[in-house]
Parts: C-alpha cells; structure tokens; sequence
C-alpha cells in the first residue's frame, strides 16, 4: 500500500514512545510492520535534556502527521522528551486522531499517576516548577480517557497478533474513503435521507438494499452519499463502482481482488478464480460489520460470486446495490428496495441552471427555451446535467436549436 499522507501530510503517523524496555522490541517490530505496509512513520531518535523545549523537528512532525500513537509503557513517564510530545500531541491533534496504546502498563496507574508513574514524577519535581508538572499529569489523565489499546487484554497479549491488529486499524483509519458525489446536489440529501433509513443501521441483523430506476436517474450518485454519510459507523466499507462494466471487461476475480484490497489496504494478487476469491472474502470479511456497494448490478451471478449467500455476513452488515432492475432479488426480511423516481420540473430547472448559468434559476431572456429542454431530457438528471453543462455560455438561438 502507497503511504496515505496526501499533499497536506508530511507523515501518516507520528510514534511517541520511551524507554529501553520496548525500543528495540515491541517498538520496533511495529515501525518495521507500518513500513512495510506503506506508511511513512515519523519516529524522534533524538533525546532532549532536562529543561531544554521540544525539538523543532519533532514539533513539526506532530503537526505534518496524520495520526499520532502514544505508545505508553513502565517507563514512558520517566522520559521528558515523551511528556512534552504528549502535551504537544494534545494541543495539535482531535481525540480521534491519537491513539493510546498500553505497553505491559495498568491504564489506572497512568490516570492515578501510580506504580512507575508516581516514581517518574518524584523525579521530575528536583527539576521542574509546579506549572509544567501539573501539566504533564493532566496530559497523562486526559490520554487515558481516549479510546486506546491496552495490548495484555487484546488477542491474548501476543504481540505479534497486536502488531498485524495495529496496523490493520491504522490502515482503516487512514484510508481514503469519501467519494466525489456531484458539483450539485439538487434533491440528493433527502434521497439519501431515505436510503439510509430503509437501511435502519442502528439494527444489528444484516441488511441489503437495493436503489433501482432507470439510467441516469442518479442511482449511483445517491449511493455515494449514503456511503460518505454512514461509512464512518463500519470498519470495513468498499464502493464497487460499475459492476456491470468492470466485470464484463476484467472478471469477477478482478472485483473480488479490488474488494479486498479496499477494505485492507493492500493488493491480493493471489486470488486466479471466482470460488477462491469468494473463500478468502469470507474468511476475511465475516469478522466485523461490513458496508459494501455493489454499484450497477444487472447479474445474480454477481451477487453471488462477490457475497455467496450472504448468511456468512457480520450482524449489523449493510448491503447496497444499485441496479435498473425492479426486484432484483426477492423482497424479504433481507431484501429493501427504494425506487429512485424523475425529478419535478422545479428541481430540474434548478439542476439546469446551476450547470448552465452557475445559479438556481434561468437568466430571464432564456426562460421559456430552459423549461423546453427540462421538459426534452423528461426528469433525467444525468441528461439534464449534461445538456446544461454543454448550453453554458451559449445564446438563446443555439438553446432553441437543441429543442
């Protein structure tokens, strides 16, 4: 997987973490894992002195890093170059974007400043003024109610089944996952709006729903919006664009690989038939909820050959596929169905004026020609978009010429 760290990020993820005990193991192992996997890593090798302020260069890492892992151990507390990288974690990162994780240490003995802690800070009073010790505990406090990892209680305490853990998280959290939808979106929040609850996410059983109509009535870009406004709620999520075309030109193997490499962040090469890519996409999927679009679908084949049937999924999975095709599969306690109906004339009149004239109604002299070629494309938004956008700029002579 490419690093994620788009043009604003310098890094994907800044490592904070101290002492000897796990520089050269569990720390290690780690960095060498997310490199591995991609990530640009940025890691301080450098030690700061008692009193001396935090390095520039680690400064600026914090900020240019997409995430931050605060790596807590027996032995962080003791370090001063880790208490002023979590202070400055903390002023220049939202909650979401820290994650602490609990290296062979009670999260309470941080919180209560305990055990280890208590020690490192009967330390650092021979050297520091009250202010910055009081800021250094609040820091520690305000960690420890963040949502983190504590490694002894996780899969056993094995540290190599935490480290592939850790990195598949990071690779959830940092992949790109919003879709580009429409310049503009005329009707579309209210349509989503319904979509999403005929998919009643706060359901736990698995659900699939099926958004039909005729072409270019907007069915695809309805499903990109339920996607960026619910995908957050999944751990793993995947858009399937052109099921149709992509499977006709490339094969189901090519979709099931792109699947899984999706939701993992990495390429699966391995898969050379259908029957073995769908065994890997259970084996790999049906561990966690599951938010997957199977964008313009005219083939059971492709239902199956993607999700078998189906009964393999995680309670609370959600299914969308769009498709031209009423009752595609059987209503059911499954099976939901939302019929993306044309626009009225307002809407398409608004939709044509934002594409030809860049606001929500016609310029006066071209009225009466723009509710003619709203009434010629019918309440097809994909048609109207296209005519509005190709009309721009043009005189009422050439738009009367196109009706």
């Amino acid at each position: 997987m490419a690093s994620t760290a788009a043009s604003r990020w310098s890094y994907d993820v800044f490592l904070s973490f101290g002492g000897k005990d796990i520089r050269k193991g569990f720390t290690g192992h780690l960095f060498a894992a997310l490199c591995r996997s991609g990530f640009n890593i940025f890691v301080d090798e450098e030690k700061l002195e008692d009193g001396e302020e935090i390095g520039e260069v680690a400064l600026t890492g914090i900020k240019d890093s997409r995430l931050a892992i605060v790596l807590l151990s027996e032995e962080y507390a003791f370090s001063t170059c880790c208490m002023k990288e979590l202070v400055q974690i903390l002023k220049c990162k939202k909650e979401d974007d820290v994650w602490p994780i609990f290296y062979d240490v009670d999260p309470w003995h941080i919180k209560d400043i305990k055990g280890s802690y208590e020690l490192a800070f009967i330390e650092h009073q021979k050297h520091f003024k009250e202010d910055i010790i009081k800021e250094w505990k609040d820091a520690l406090q305000q960690i420890t109610g963040f949502k983190g990892l504590d490694l002894s209680k996780h899969l056993d305490g094995v540290e190599a089944n935490n480290i592939d853990h850790i990195v598949e998280e990071i690779t959830t959290r940092l992949s790109p996952k919003m879709l580009h939808v429409a310049i503009h979106p005329v009707r579309l929040a209210s349509l989503a709006k319904n979509v999403i609850s005929l998919m009643a996410n706060e359901l736990k059983e698995t659900r699939i729903v099926g958004i039909y109509g005729m072409g270019g009535i907007g069915k695809s870009t309805i499903a990109k919006e339920v996607f960026n406004s619910i995908h957050h709620m999944y751990k793993q999520c995947c858009f399937l664009e052109n099921v149709r075309e992509v499977s006709s030109s490339k094969g189901i193997a090519h979709l099931q690989r792109k699947l899984l490499s999706e939701v993992f962040g990495k390429r699966h090469e391995n898969i050379d038939c259908p029957e073995r890519g769908l065994n890997l996409i259970i084996e790999k999927l049906s561990k966690s909820k599951l938010l997957l679009v199977l964008d313009d679908v005219d083939n059971l084949d492709h239902v199956s050959k993607v999700l078998g049937n189906c009964d393999w999924l995680f309670p609370g999975s959600r299914v969308i596929i769009t498709t031209r095709f009423k009752d595609f599969l059987n209503p059911s306690e499954l099976y939901f169905q939302y019929k993306v109906d044309k626009m009225d004339v307002d809407d398409s009149l608004r939709l044509l004026s934002l594409h030809a004239f860049g606001q929500n109604h016609p310029f006066k002299d071209y009225a009466a020609c723009a509710r003619k070629i709203v009434h010629y494309c019918g309440g097809i938004p994909l048609a109207t978009e296209v005519l509005g956008s190709s009309l721009s700029g043009q005189s009422v002579a050439v738009w009367n010429s196109r009706v």
